[in-house]
Order: C-alpha cells, then sequence, then structure tokens
C-alpha cells in the first residue's frame, strides 16, 4: 500500500489516532518460547504494540518460521512502531502506524546487501507482507512491512 492510500484508511499517524487502529499484542507462550533466543533493542517481545492488521500476518510469520526450521535465524527483534519519516525522505514511514517490523538489523542495513535467506523471507511473503530487500530504490532487508489490509 502506498502511504496516501494508508492516510487515506487510517489518517495521519499520531497519538490522538492511535486507539483506531493500535492494538497491544499479547504473544502466544509458544512463540516467546520458539525466540527466547532472539535479542535486539529488547528481548523477543511478550507484548508488542502494534496496528491490530498486523497481528494475524505476523504471528503466520513467525509461525511459519517455526513449521519450516527456522525460527533460529530470527536473531534480533527491532522494532514495530515508531512515528517517524522514512530515513532520508520526507513522507511516514509504515512503522509510523505500526506496519511494519524490522528483523536481524545489524546484518540488513539499509542500502546493503540483505543477507536473509529466501526461505526465511517467504515465510513473511507468505504472510502477507512485502520484503524491504525488494525495493527498487534502495534496499532495507531488515524491513517488513505489511502488503495491504
Amino acid at each position: 500500500m502506498t502511504i496516501n492510500e494508508i492516510v487515506a484508511k487510517l489518517g495521519q499517524p499520531s497519538p490522538a489516532n492511535e486507539p483506531k487502529y493500535m492494538a497491544l499484542w499479547v504473544l502466544p507462550a509458544d512463540l516467546q518460547k520458539a525466540f527466547a533466543h532472539v535479542k535486539g533493542i529488547s528481548a523477543f517481545p511478550k507484548k508488542v504494540y502494534c496496528n491490530k492488521h498486523i497481528v494475524a500476518p505476523l504471528e503466520k510469520a513467525l509461525r511459519n518460521l517455526i513449521a519450516v526450521g527456522l525460527a533460529s535465524e530470527l536473531k534480533t527483534w527491532d522494532g514495530v512502531y515508531h512515528i517517524r519519516p522514512q530515513r532520508g525522505a520526507t513522507v511516514q514511514s509504515t512503522h509510523s502506524w505500526g506496519l511494519a517490523v524490522d528483523v536481524n538489523a545489524a546484518e540488513n542495513a539499509l542500502g546493503a546487501t540483505p543477507k536473509l535467506s529466501k526461505e526465511f523471507v517467504k515465510c513473511f511473503i507468505d504472510a502477507g507482507f512485502l520484503w524491504g530487500g525488494n525495493f527498487k530504490n534502495r534496499k532495507d532487508g531488515m524491513h517488513f512491512e505489511l502488503a495491504k489490509f
């Protein structure tokens, strides 16, 4: 989805608009256990403040990783919700609405060649995400954003 389409559906990102689209997702215990090894800004979260539309797809992506034996490839959890513009741009980031997640940031820096395996990326794409490693203008290998809602 484009930023304009997101704004049309959800409004401008702001604390005042959060009740319309944000939720506190309490992650199931089995996901917390499967990803207990994950580090990052914080350890793998027990709760994620995110857009309500991302909850089911994100849970599916994480379960896909477990199902294909790739849980260990998720090394760092680097954030979901942060109101801010896209790096180096003036338009808002999809993180501003809690519609994106960054993972394994240290190995997948903005503009660098992404190092996530194709199988890892497929787990997120199959769950309904776009991958920043496929962006044409500037690769963002850590970034997954909800394709539509």
